[in-house]
């Protein structure tokens, strides 16, 4: 066995044992009728992919864009 077939096969095993241990059962929320009718809730379910869809098409190229040299220093983005 090479050296990096053994190297892989260590970060395999590494990969499925964390995997196995810090894995969760998914659940999904409980439903509760006196939030479902809010007003407010239904525009949510209605808004929130419009503002996924504007995240990714305009928000996070933008981002992108002015996060980089030259427009970096001209609109002063700076790194977290």
């Amino acid at each position: 066995m090479t050296k990096k077939v053994r190297t892989r096969s260590v970060a395999a095993a590494l990969f499925l044992a964390s995997t196995l241990v810090f894995a969760a059962p998914a659940a999904a929320d409980d439903y509760r009728s006196d939030e479902a009718g809010n007003p407010l809730r239904i525009v949510a379910y209605i808004l929130h992919p419009v503002g996924v869809v504007l995240d990714y098409v305009i928000f996070r190229p933008a981002h992108w864009l002015f996060s980089h040299e030259p427009l970096k220093t001209l609109v002063g983005h700076t790194d977290h």
